[in-house]
C-alpha cells in the first residue's frame, strides 16, 4: 500500500538539477524505445520526470515489483491509479501514461511496510501487459517530448517564471529557493514539471501535465495554472492583512493597557475599572446566589474584564451584575410565631376584622407546627377606606416581617411587570423584582395593591404576567426579562387588594384566596375614632387631652350627617377639620379646654352634608320600606305605589334597573294570581293604572332584593291596608310568592337599626348572615325570616279594620 508526501521537501528540491544531469547521462547510453519493466502502481500522488519522490509501499505485488527492479537496473513503471481506493489494481484501472523510476534507496520500516525513494526519470506510455504475477510486467516506449526552440517558447518561459516568483512570495507552503532552482534548471519542459510538482494541484490536474508531451503546450497550461493560484494568493494575502489588522489594533491596545496598568501600580494609582471588576467579583462571590445565577454572573463579569472601558456595553453589563449582587439571595427575616402576641398587635392596629384576625392567626399556628407550608395569597375585597392596605402593614408588624407595597392601579404594560429585556436602552428589572430588592429580604409581605384596576393594551397584559407570581406552583422559579435567570418568590407572602371582583380575570381570580371587608357599622366607626382617628389627628395637631374633647354624640353625628362611606377616610378628613378650628381658637388666645358636642358640629364643619334614610313617621297604605346594599354600606329605601283609572298599566320611575323592573313585573303578576286571597275585586287590573315609584330618583339602582318591597306597596295600595312603618324589608320574590336570598344582609341591617327600625324581614336562608351582626343590634332588632309572600304580607301590613 503506497503513500506518499504531496509536498516535495527542500531537499529534494536542491537535489533536482543533480537529477537532470544524471538523467541526461543515461539517455546518451540508452537508445531503446521500447522497453520491458515491471509496473509499480501508486496513489495520491503523481510522479513527474526529474523528480525525487519518496514512496511508502505495503501491497504485495508493489513490493515484488521493488525486488525485481532492484535485482536488475532498479528500473519501474512508476504509474497513477485513476480509483485510489481500488487495492488490487489491474491495468485498466491505472493511467496508461507514467513515468520510469529509478529506485535510489529501500527501506524496511517496523510496521512491515517498506520505504523506497525514486528518482523520476523519462515519460513513458504502456503497451501492453505481459506479466500478472508475482507482479505486473509491461512492455512500454519512450515518448519523446515535442520541442522547439521559438521565441513564444522562450517568451513563455519567461512568463512562468515570473508568475512563479510571485506565487513564491506569496505562498507559505512553497520554500524560499523554489524560484531560485526553477530558475536555474536548463530546459523549458524539465522546469514545467518542476513546478507543477511544487504546488498543491489537483491528482487530474498533474496527470494531464505528465500527458502533455508538447513543451509550448505545456507551459501554457502551467501559465493558466499559476495565473489562477496567484489571484487565489493574492485574496488570501488581502484578507489576512486586513484580519492582521485588526488583530495588530487590538493586541496594541491590550499591550497598551497592561503598560498602563504597571505604570499605575508603580505610581501607587490603581486602574478604578479593575478595582471596581475586582470588588464587583468579591460581591458576587459573598452575595449567596445559587450557583446557577453565580456562573452567569461571572461569565458577564469576564466579559467586562475583556472591554475597553469606553465601550458603551460596559455600563450595561455593571449595572446588570449590580442588580444581580443586590438582590437578598439568602437574607431572611425571622418569622414570629408567637400567637398571643401577634393577636395583641392586630387588635392594636385594628378594631373589628375578626375573620381576616383569625385567618392570619392560623396561618401562624400551622407555621409554628409546620416549616414547609407554603405562604398563603390572600385576596382583601372591600369598599374604600375599609383598612385593607393598613391591614397588610399591621399583619407584617405580627409576623415580624418587611412590609412592602406595589401599587397596580393604571398599569397598562407587562414590562412593568416582568421588566425590560437588556437589547433596550435605559431597559430595568420589573417592579417585582425593582420592590423585592427594596425589601432587603426573601420572605417579606408583599401588598399588590389595587389588583382590580390593572389594565391591558397593545404592550400586553399584566394581569396574565401575575399568573406566574401568584402561583405557589410556579413562583419559586421567577424568570424576569432583564435578569434572565430564576428568582424564588415562593417564601414571599402576598397580600393583594381590590374594592370588587369582578374586573379580576377568572383565571387569576383562581389563585386568590378572597376575604371580603364588607365596611363598618355606625358603631364600630365610633370605636375606630374615638380608639385611633382621634389621638392621631389630635397628634399631629398639637393637642393634648387637657385642651379638646370630642364627645360620641358629635362623633356620631359627623358619621351620619357628614360621611357617607363604608370605610373611615373621611371620617378622620371631618375630624382633622374639627380639630384645625379648636387649633385656631387656642391660637387667637383661648386658654380653656373646648368641648365639642354633637349641637356645636354644624359650627365647625357647615350644615349637615347627607341624610340617611329614615322610618316613615306614620303607617300609610301603598307604602313600604325596604334596605339596599350601596358602596358606602346599606341605606333605607322607600317604595311607593299609587293606582288610578286606567286600563292595567303599569308605570315605573326612580331611574331602575333592568333586573329591578322585572322585579316589579313580578310582583304584579304574583298580585293578580293571588287577588282573590287577597280580597281584590275581580279584574281589578283592567280598572287601574299601576305607578311605582322609587325616592331618589337621581341615584341608579338595580338588584331583584326589592322584590318582595315593591309587592308589599303594591298589595298594601290595593288592598288599603297600610304599611308597619317600623318594619324594613329585604327579599327576591318569585311568580309562586316565593322569597329567595339576596346578599349585603349586615349592611341592610345596620342601615335598618340606624333609621330606627325595629323588625327586619328578610328570607330564611338569609338568617346563616346574622352571624355577621354585632351582639348589640342582634339584641334590639327583631327578626323575622320568611319563606313565601305569605309571610311578609302577615308581618308587614296591619290586619284589615285597623
Amino acid at each position: 500500500m503506497e503513500r506518499v508526501n504531496p509536498v516535495v521537501m527542500l531537499e529534494q528540491l536542491h537535489a533536482s538539477s543533480d537529477v537532470a544531469s544524471d538523467v541526461a547521462g543515461r539517455q546518451q547510453e540508452e537508445h531503446e524505445d521500447i522497453l520491458n519493466l515491471p509496473l509499480l502502481p501508486i496513489r495520491n500522488t503523481v510522479l513527474l520526470p526529474n523528480m525525487l519522490v519518496p514512496l511508502l509501499i505495503g501491497r504485495d505485488q508493489s513490493i515484488k515489483a521493488v525486488e525485481e527492479a532492484m535485482s536488475k537496473d532498479h528500473a519501474l513503471f512508476v504509474v497513477t491509479q485513476v480509483n485510489e481506493s481500488v487495492e488490487e489494481p489491474a491495468p485498466d484501472d491505472l493511467y496508461t501514461v507514467g513515468v520510469e523510476g529509478i529506485v535510489d534507496r529501500i527501506l524496511k520500516m517496523p510496521d512491515g511496510t517498506t520505504s523506497i525513494l525514486v528518482r523520476g526519470r523519462r515519460r513513458l506510455r504502456r503497451l501492453e501487459c505481459t506479466q500478472e504475477t508475482p507482479c505486473l510486467r509491461v512492455r512500454v516506449e519512450v515518448v519523446a517530448e515535442e520541442a522547439s526552440s521559438s521565441l513564444a517558447l522562450e517568451a513563455l518561459r519567461r512568463a512562468v517564471l515570473a508568475l512563479f516568483e510571485k506565487c513564491s512570495l506569496l505562498s507559505h507552503s512553497l520554500p524560499e529557493e523554489a524560484y531560485v532552482v526553477a530558475l536555474n534548471i536548463d530546459g523549458s519542459g524539465l522546469m514545467a514539471d518542476f513546478i507543477v510538482s511544487a504546488l498543491e494541484l489537483p491528482l487530474p490536474v498533474r496527470q494531464d501535465i505528465l500527458e502533455t508531451f508538447n513543451i509550448e503546450q505545456r507551459l501554457q497550461k502551467v501559465s493558466i495554472l499559476l495565473s489562477k493560484e496567484l489571484d487565489i494568493l493574492e485574496l488570501e494575502s488581502h484578507i489576512h492583512s486586513q484580519i492582521q489588522q485588526e488583530v495588530d489594533k487590538s493586541q496594541r491596545e491590550y499591550f497598551l493597557r497592561e503598560q498602563l496598568k504597571v505604570i499605575q501600580r508603580e505610581l501607587g494609582e490603581g486602574d478604578p475599572g479593575l478595582r471596581d471588576n475586582l470588588a464587583l467579583r468579591e460581591k458576587v462571590d459573598s452575595s449567596g446566589m445559587p450557583e446557577e445565577v453565580k456562573t452567569r454572573a461571572f461569565k458577564e463579569l469576564e466579559r467586562l474584564n475583556l472591554m475597553s472601558s469606553m465601550t458603551p456595553e460596559v455600563a450595561v453589563i455593571r449595572t446588570y451584575i449590580d442588580w444581580l449582587v443586590a438582590l437578598p439571595w439568602n437574607i431572611n427575616s425571622l418569622d414570629r410565631l408567637d400567637i398571643q402576641e401577634a393577636a395583641k398587635i392586630l387588635d392594636e392596629n385594628h378594631y373589628g376584622l375578626q375573620k381576616v384576625k383569625e385567618r392570619i392567626l392560623e396561618y401562624i399556628a400551622v407555621r409554628k407546627l409546620s416549616t414547609t407550608m407554603r405562604s398563603p395569597i390572600l385576596c382583601f375585597v372591600g369598599p374604600p377606606g375599609v383598612g385593607k392596605t393598613s391591614l397588610g402593614r399591621s399583619i407584617a408588624q405580627a409576623l415580624n416581617r418587611k412590609f412592602v407595597r406595589l401599587s397596580l392601579g393604571g398599569i397598562h404594560d407587562e414590562a412593568e411587570i416582568r421588566g425590560h429585556r437588556r437589547t433596550y436602552v435605559g431597559a430595568l428589572p420589573g417592579r417585582i423584582i425593582q420592590t423585592m430588592k427594596t425589601a432587603g429580604t426573601m420572605n417579606p409581605l408583599f401588598v399588590l395593591d389595587e389588583i382590580d384596576k390593572i389594565g391591558s393594551d397593545f404592550r400586553g397584559d399584566p394581569s396574565a404576567a401575575l399568573l406566574e407570581i401568584l402561583d405557589l406552583e410556579q413562583n419559586n422559579t421567577f424568570s424576569d426579562h432583564y435578569l434572565e435567570v430564576p428568582f424564588d418568590l415562593s417564601k414571599v407572602i402576598f397580600l393583594t387588594t381590590a374594592n370588587v371582583l369582578h374586573p379580576i380575570p377568572e383565571a387569576l381570580r383562581d389563585r386568590l384566596e378572597v376575604i371580603e371587608l364588607p365596611g363598618y357599622s355606625e358603631d364600630e366607626k365610633l370605636h375606630i375614632a374615638r380608639q385611633f382617628l382621634i389621638p392621631k389627628q389630635m397628634s399631629e395637631h398639637g393637642l393634648r387631652a387637657s385642651k379638646v374633647e370630642l364627645y360620641d354624640d358629635a362623633v356620631r353625628r359627623i358619621i351620619r350627617e357628614y360621611t357617607c362611606e363604608a370605610g373611615v377616610r373621611n371620617l378622620e378628613r371631618e375630624i382633622a377639620t374639627v380639630m384645625r378650628k379648636v387649633v385656631r381658637k387656642f391660637a387667637e388666645g383661648r386658654s380653656t379646654k373646648i368641648k365639642v358636642l354633637g349641637s356645636k358640629i354644624p359650627d365647625y364643619l357647615g350644615l349637615q352634608r347627607h341624610y340617611y334614610g329614615v322610618a316613615e313617621e306614620t303607617d300609610e297604605a301603598g307604602i313600604a320600606t325596604g334596605v339596599a346594599w350601596t358602596s358606602a354600606g346599606g341605606d333605607l329605601i322607600t317604595v311607593e305605589a299609587t293606582l288610578m283609572d286606567g286600563r292595567g298599566n303599569l308605570t315605573l320611575t326612580g331611574q331602575l334597573g333592568d333586573v329591578m323592573k322585572e322585579s316589579a313585573q313580578a310582583a304584579l303578576s304574583y298580585t293578580r294570581s293571588r287577588a282573590k286571597q287577597l280580597g281584590l275585586e275581580d279584574r281589578f287590573y283592567e280598572k287601574y293604572d299601576v305607578h311605582l315609584h322609587l325616592p331618589a330618583g337621581a341615584v341608579p339602582k338595580d338588584g331583584p332584593s326589592a322584590g318582595i318591597t315593591m309587592a308589599t306597596a303594591l298589595i298594601s295600595a290595593l288592598t288599603q291596608r297600610p304599611a308597619r312603618r317600623d318594619v324594613a324589608m329585604t327579599g327576591e320574590i318569585t311568580l309562586r310568592g316565593r322569597v329567595l336570598p339576596v346578599g349585603g344582609v349586615k349592611e341592610k341591617v345596620l342601615a335598618a337599626h340606624r333609621a330606627g327600625i325595629k323588625t327586619f324581614v328578610l328570607p330564611k336562608r338569609n338568617m346563616k348572615d346574622v352571624d355577621d351582626v354585632p351582639r348589640e343590634i342582634f339584641q334590639e332588632l327583631h327578626f323575622v325570616p320568611v319563606e313565601r309572600m305569605d309571610d311578609v304580607i302577615a308581618v308587614a301590613l296591619q290586619q284589615r279594620g285597623y
